[in-house]
């Protein structure tokens, strides 16, 4: 199984079972179990696809470990929901566009819609929203990451779509990198401090600082870490921190940036720029699913 996928499956179930709860009632009472049915999934606003591996595992998860109804006919007596993407994930669609299919047992679909949807919308949002800041930065060489602003629960799914939009993920969690920021420099009495203490506890985790001014700037660039992060500086800021640092550390951009002004940040020369709103404030991509007469 994809990795990707095993992760996925328990949020998945949780999302299911928060759902359902004691069961579908409408469905239950308005459905035959034994009827079968074809559905589409319509894309109603123009975007990138982001999601459709999770559509499909709804409805293998809701099959497999969960039920979608009682009735005349179990789950075991009738084929599995077969589902058919007709698009690529991370593809860019335009409106009116049929991204997938699904035919099977009518509860199975429409029991699992809603989290379906809520699942693919949002993903496909935050997709969407990320490829409009790449290409916003397009013509340099910034990278667009993303942080850990994300949906409690939902991390793993919030950067697939960053990736999927064109992205990048920054770290994971607080395990997988350390960030010094400006509360960890207060505790630790100091950037070089802060820095040695993780090299002691953490020998070979990479290590970025985050700096206010130029002045921790040049502290910074002393200690050969991995990247230094600027935060909420101007533009004017990043650009005297670009020519200061001399491709010597990696440097970040963070804090303000915006689809105005991402591509001025990108203009200055620094190396990525990290954006909350990816996955903080994406709109989700309106996408419907309708069952076929």
């Amino acid at each position: 199984m994809d990795g990707f996928i095993a992760q996925a499956r328990p949020a998945v179930l949780y999302a299911l079972k928060e759902d359902i709860g004691a069961g579908d009632v409408t469905s239950l009472a308005t459905i035959r179990p034994d009827m079968e049915a074809e559905g589409r999934f319509l894309a109603k606003a123009p975007g990138i696809i982001a999601g459709l591996e999770i559509v499909e595992l709804a409805y293998r998860v809701l099959e497999v470990e969960l039920s979608a109804g009682g009735g005349a006919s179990s789950k075991e007596e009738m084929a599995p929901v077969q589902f058919s993407a007709f698009v690529e994930e991370g593809e860019w669609v335009e409106t009116g566009t049929v991204v997938a299919k699904a035919f099977g047992r009518a509860l199975s679909l429409l029991t699992a819609e809603r989290v379906a949807l809520n699942f693919l919308q949002r993903m496909s949002g935050i997709a969407t929203l990320t490829k409009r800041y790449v290409d916003a930065a397009k013509g340099s060489a910034a990278v667009i990451l993303d942080t850990r602003k994300t949906a409690p629960g939902l991390r793993l799914f919030d950067k697939r779509a960053v990736a999927l939009g064109g992205g990048e993920n920054h770290r994971f969690g607080l395990f997988d990198m350390a960030l010094i920021k400006d509360n960890h420099i207060t505790a630790a009495g100091g950037i070089t401090p802060a820095v040695h203490r993780i090299r002691a506890c953490y020998n070979g985790l990479p290590i970025e600082v985050e700096v206010a001014d130029l002045t921790q700037l040049k502290e910074a660039l002393d200690l050969d870490l991995d990247r230094i992060l600027l935060d909420n500086m101007t533009t004017e800021q990043i650009g005297a921190a670009v020519r200061i640092a001399g491709g010597r550390t990696p440097l970040e951009a963070s804090g303000g940036v915006n689809l105005d002004n991402v591509a001025a940040i990108a203009a200055t020369g620094v190396d990525s720029i990290s954006v909350g709103a990816l996955t903080h404030s994406a709109p989700a991509l309106d996408i419907s699913f309708d069952l076929l007469q």
